[in-house]
This record gives C-alpha cells, sequence and structure tokens, in this order.
C-alpha cells in the first residue's frame, strides 16, 4: 500500500488545516496527537468530528472522538493503527509541524445533555472508546451534574491503558479541576490477557457486582445511574443489554 498522503497547504471546503503539535505512540497499534484548534470551532466535550489527510488530491477522512474537552485551546485524538486502514496506516506516520484536515462541524451523542439527572455517572470503555471519556472526565459540568464519575477503561494488555498515568497522576493535581476530580473520580482500569489487579471484560465484572465493589458503590439501579458506552460494536451491545435487563 502508498503510505504517501499529500502535503495540506489549505483546507478544501468544511475543514480546517490543522498543525499537528503532538505525537505520542502508546504501544505498536496505539497512538494520541495534538494539533492546533481555529479560534472558531466549537464542540461540546464528548462529540467527534471527521479528522483526515489529503490523498490523491481528496480528502481522507473518518470519524474521531476528541479526547481534549471542549474548553481545551487545542485539539487531541487517540487512534489505532490498521496495518492496511487507508486512514490510520497513514495518519500514524503523522510528524510534527505537519497538518491534518479538521472537520468543522463536530457532532455525537455522547453529551451530558443527552442524559436524565442521577446519582452515579458511568463511562464504560474499551481501547480507543476511552476517547470521549476523556474529553467528559475533564468537564466541570459533568461533576457538577453527579456525586460520582466512574471511569472502567478495559483492555488486552496493560500497556493499552492509554492516559493511566494522566489520569492518576497530573489531572488528580490539575488547578481547576484537581479538587473535583479527587472528590469524584473513580478509576476503573481493567485487563483481559495479561496479569493485572483487576482482569475481565466489563460485561463479566458488572454481572458478578465487581465493577460495583471496587467503585466503592452500590449496585447499579436504573433509578439513580446514568451510564455511556463506547467500545467495540460487540461490547456495545453486550452492555446495552446487559443493562436493560436491569
Amino acid at each position: 500500500m502508498d503510505l504517501m498522503h499529500d502535503p495540506i497547504l489549505s483546507a478544501p471546503p468544511g475543514f480546517f488545516a490543522e498543525e499537528v503539535t503532538w505525537v505520542h505512540h502508546w504501544t505498536d497499534s496505539l497512538f494520541s496527537f495534538k494539533c492546533t484548534r481555529d479560534p472558531t470551532l466549537r464542540f461540546t466535550s464528548g462529540q467527534f468530528a471527521m479528522i483526515g489527510l489529503m490523498v490523491g488530491g481528496k480528502p481522507l477522512t473518518r470519524a474521531y472522538s476528541m479526547v481534549s474537552p471542549a474548553w481545551e485551546d487545542h485539539l487531541e485524538f487517540l487512534s489505532i493503527k490498521v496495518p492496511n486502514g487507508p486512514l490510520t496506516s497513514r495518519l500514524q506516520h503523522i510528524q510534527l509541524g505537519e497538518r491534518v484536515l479538521i472537520g468543522r462541524k463536530p457532532v455525537g451523542t455522547l453529551i451530558p445533555d443527552n442524559l436524565l439527572p442521577g446519582r452515579n455517572l458511568w463511562f464504560l470503555a474499551t481501547g480507543t472508546g476511552l476517547a470521549p471519556f476523556m474529553s467528559l472526565m475533564r468537564d466541570p459540568e459533568v461533576y457538577d451534574r453527579y456525586e460520582r464519575v466512574i471511569v472502567a477503561h478495559t483492555v488486552r494488555e496493560v500497556r493499552e491503558l492509554a492516559y493511566r498515568d494522566y489520569i492518576t497522576g497530573e489531572l488528580r493535581d490539575h488547578e481547576l479541576l484537581g479538587e473535583m476530580v479527587q472528590e469524584k473520580l473513580i478509576y476503573l482500569p481493567a485487563v483481559t490477557r495479561e496479569a493485572f489487579p483487576v482482569q475481565g471484560r466489563i460485561t463479566t465484572r458488572l454481572e458478578a457486582g465487581e465493577a460495583e465493589r471496587q467503585a466503592g458503590v452500590a449496585a447499579l439501579d436504573p433509578a439513580f445511574d446514568r451510564v455511556m458506552i463506547c467500545g467495540s460494536e460487540a461490547m456495545n451491545a453486550d452492555c446495552k443489554a446487559l443493562l436493560e435487563a436491569r
């Protein structure tokens, strides 16, 4: 496959051309990057945008959730690397100073306004499904609405727990969010294919009541708890079925 992409000198209609300012490779198949943000771009924490590159003179784009919260002055994204993926096979090689396309109209339903009021807000994520929840867990509005914000992130291998050090360290010491995070955020990392303090799929742990016990909260109750889900199609379907049964 030709992994080259065209230099982006100007943005095509419907996109901004933003400069890459940071790239971090978590594993051989997982990476994050940051880019500049046009001051006119508006979005709600939890939404996604079409992002991409120019290939053969045309935009090649895919939907990516923003990792960055709505108030941040830059944009951040989390991506897998698909060896033969039309976009990710190219995007994984992006360098500082290069430009990426960012869609002008972010959308998405994983936003606080789509939820009823409640006691606890659960974020159930596998892999890169953590991305929208990274945005939401840094939005003060989320903490204003709920007593607890519980982030259950499940991956196959320990090194795939992207942002783990940030969530358990820097975020807790954040100048503006630190106090709210320390009081209300509960982080539940889990691994399915390696030794780790917490192992197993989130559905298995919820069915057994293990996730609630680990979080130190009462069993999931539709009268009090709200849940957002972001992961593979199978995980989304399994979690939806489990929750609807309650």
